[in-house]
């Protein structure tokens, strides 16, 4: 394995690209990731979200501080109710093909995410009940049941507008390579697994405040090799710094590092339906305990990343408002505990088979993993496969046990509700509890955060009792970038925005 990531780092330098080739006009970005779909209502990679923030803007968005701001919509109003918002929307704006965006088109673009075949934002906004046009530039979206994490969606793809002009006349998987949207760039060509290519929109009502005419995006799957083009030249900035390098990024004078806090985390989600479910995992949530006691989430941290993540077992690090301090963090591993367990469900050698994608880190993260949950009489075996492929066929229902990192959410709903509520796409392991339901149901219909605070700290101790899915760690998102690229920002959902960054010539 280390030879051939040798051969594959000297192919790629030798593929890279000398700085002065690039011109000021343009910013070359890696990504840790194909993108995949390019439609926001079917794209389901974070990587994705990266891409359409330049290409697709939202009813809302986020600040550097967490805070929702105005994007198409520049006001909103709750009723006393909370089952309902009324939007003023922005006037003046259009797409890529020219048609305006107002009202009736906001109204079918949610529509569109609520009735679309394949649509991955259904199940996050299907608490809307109605979108009514109120003239040219308002909408009023109704609801079944109050949902405060609502505006929240609307800052991630159930929020990006399009076309449907657009999206008619170019039929499902056309669009889905080449959507036409509002943001200030638009898709100028994408080759799967290659590069997504976006160029200036000049006519975005805030165009004057993006420097570059040419966006470009590459997937590089190994963390090394990105960061090897990112010092070759070839690349301008790049996500996911591993943290084992961020040490010789920081002391390279011509690279910096940004880091966004947020919370993140990886975990572990377990098939509890049949066929492809492991039977002793689907069937006591005793095993699935022991499986989580059998890990040391701090010396995990260490061997693989440095001591630079955060070891933690629920979706919110500390210091995170959302942070359940009742419970510790991170759990002790306990294995005697964890062979008790086994034992006491009459399974003492269980099998189990954990899907990862290709990534080097999660390789790494799968094999301390393994090498831990044997002490206490797991045998634990591990099938990787390139990401969008992982994610059909966490999907399709075909794995026993799948690790994947979430970006998280500045509603601490949608750190739970997105992967686990009942019925929801991604959902995978297909775990349904009316009382985690319940109380997510009860936490969406509370506005006040210190109000929500006990409710959600009660949902992450029934994940945590019941461990339809176990988290191992809480990541930060690290960028790396060239000294000359300036006015970069990390933000709290660890998605890039350009947006006042510059690149300083002759430096």
């Amino acid at each position: 394995m280390r030879s051939r990531l040798l051969a594959l780092l000297l192919a790629t330098a030798c593929m890279a690209l000398p700085a002065a080739a690039q011109t000021q006009s343009e910013i070359r970005i890696g990504l840790g990731d194909d993108p995949g779909s390019l439609d926001p209502a079917t794209n389901a990679s974070f990587v994705g979200r990266i891409v359409l923030q330049s290409a697709c803007d939202k009813l809302v968005d986020i600040d550097v501080d967490g805070n929702i701001v105005p994007m198409l919509a520049t006001s909103w109003d709750w009723a006393a109710d909370g089952k309902s918002v009324t939007m003023k929307l922005r006037e003046g704006v259009v797409y890529h093909d020219d048609t305006p965006f107002d009202a009736e088109s906001a109204k079918g673009n949610l529509e569109r995410y609520l009735t679309m075949q394949g649509s991955r934002r259904r199940p996050e906004i299907e608490a809307i009940e109605k979108v009514e046009a109120i003239g040219k530039d308002t909408i009023k979206i109704s609801l079944k049941e109050p949902s405060v994490a609502l505006l929240a969606l609307f800052t991630d793809r159930a929020g990006m507008m399009v076309s449907l002009a657009a999206f008619e006349k170019a039929g499902v998987q056309a669009f889905a390579n080449r959507p036409i949207c509002a943001g200030p760039y638009r898709v100028a060509d994408f080759k799967p697994q290659q590069s997504v290519t976006l160029e200036r929109f000049p006519k975005h009502w805030r165009a004057s405040a993006y420097s570059f005419d040419r966006v470009t995006f590459e997937p590089f799957p190994d963390s090394n090799v990105r960061l090897l083009n990112l010092r070759s030249g070839r690349l301008d900035l790049i996500e996911q710094v591993a943290p084992t390098s961020l040490a010789s990024v920081e002391a390279d004078p011509n690279l910096r590092i940004t880091v966004g806090q947020q919370p993140a985390f990886t975990m572990i989600q377990f098939n509890l339906t049949a066929p492809r479910a492991s039977e002793a995992f689907a069937k006591h949530p005793e095993v699935r305990q022991a499986f989580s006691l059998a890990i040391d989430r701090t010396a995990l941290n260490q061997v693989v990343f440095s001591g630079r993540y955060v070891p933690g077992h629920q979706p919110f690090p500390p210091g995170n408002f959302w942070f359940d301090e009742t419970s510790p963090a991170p759990q002790p591993r306990d294995v005697a505990r964890a062979r008790a367990l086994l034992r006491q469900v009459g399974v003492p050698n269980p099998t189990l088979e954990l899907l990862i994608s290709t990534n080097s880190e999660h390789m790494e993260v799968a094999q301390v993993v393994q090498q831990m949950v044997a002490e206490a009489g797991f045998r634990m075996e591990i099938r990787t496969m390139e990401f969008i492929a992982m994610r059909n066929a966490a999907l399709q229902g075909n794995f026993q046990a799948y690790m994947v990192p979430s970006a998280g959410r500045v509603d601490p709903d949608l750190n739970i509700s997105l992967f686990i509520a009942c019925g929801v796409a991604n959902n995978v392991g297909k775990y349904c509890s009316q009382e985690l339901d319940g109380l997510l149901a009860q936490g969406r219909a509370v506005a006040d955060r210190n109000a929500r605070k006990p409710i959600y700290q009660k949902a992450v101790q029934t994940i945590q009792r019941d461990a339809p899915i176990i988290f191992l760690f809480n990541q930060r998102s690290a960028f790396g970038h060239k000294a000359v690229v300036q006015g970069f920002k990390g933000f709290p959902d660890g998605i890039v925005r350009l947006e006042g960054v510059t690149k300083v010539a002759g430096r």
